[in-house]
């Protein structure tokens, strides 16, 4: 996949003002290869049961509703780049290395690991060159994106090697996102995918705003943590 990212000043080449359309078009490649990769998954025989309907629904998608499905704002993958941060934190030598609870393999398959080096060297790029599309495609904490910028193209690639267990499918929490996007992008009916997508923003912002406030649970806090209203949520993800 070959990278493409502009600095963070508009041009007249950008989409939604700033962001340019190079970038997109990774992210919609990495989005459809994410998708595959809960294929693969399922296929292997050990998979967990959102995986298994996952790769089901994106089976029965045609050309065009791949691309609907691929083609949203943010990436449909949850790469642990919370844990970023809390390398840093921790005192490691290497930004990562701490371990952390709540992060159980989702994809063992051989195909998790290329997967892992493109989306933590896509996700190195926007954050040197574009740290606020770092933020919204990835829902990267500002302390992960500075974090992951300092270090080098090969210290990255070593982090993906070492963890391509980080990876999973957003929403976890709510299999019936996955449903309604599937579904959304299987029917080409643009106000419904819209919609969908939409959704998957704000849960995106609320998650996002969660772990920075100290609770990296992919949206599952802990009883009684108070959770972002959808419409600040909606706020932070609106181009």
């Amino acid at each position: 996949m070959l990278l493409q990212c502009g600095n963070d000043d508009p041009g007249a080449g950008c989409v939604a003002g700033w962001l340019r359309a190079g970038t997109l078009t990774c992210l919609g490649e990495l989005n459809e290869e994410c998708l595959e990769l809960c294929v693969a998954q399922a296929h292997a025989g050990a998979a967990p049961p959102l995986c298994a309907e996952i790769a089901h629904e994106w089976s029965a998608l045609d050309a065009a509703g791949r691309r609907h499905a691929g083609g949203c704002l943010y990436l449909l993958l949850d790469a642990g780049f919370v844990r970023l941060a809390s390398g840093r934190a921790s005192g490691a030598r290497q930004v990562g290395d701490a371990g952390a609870p709540g992060y159980a393999p989702w994809f063992t398959v051989p195909a998790a690991v290329p997967l892992a080096q493109a989306v933590f060297t896509f996700a190195w790029h926007l954050a040197r060159c574009q740290a606020s599309a770092a933020r919204l495609l990835l829902g990267m904490p500002a302390a992960s994106v500075q974090e992951l910028s300092r270090n080098t193209l090969g210290q990255v690639r070593s982090l993906a090697l070492r963890h391509p267990h980080w990876l999973r499918p957003r929403w976890t929490a709510q299999p019936g996102m996955w449903r309604e996007f599937l579904a959304a992008a299987a029917s080409g009916d643009p106000a419904r995918l819209e919609r969908a997508r939409l959704r998957g923003q704000t849960l995106l912002a609320g998650e996002t705003r969660l772990c920075a406030a100290g609770h990296p649970g992919g949206g599952r806090a802990a009883p009684g943590t108070p959770r972002t209203s959808p419409r600040v949520a909606e706020a932070h993800v609106r181009f």
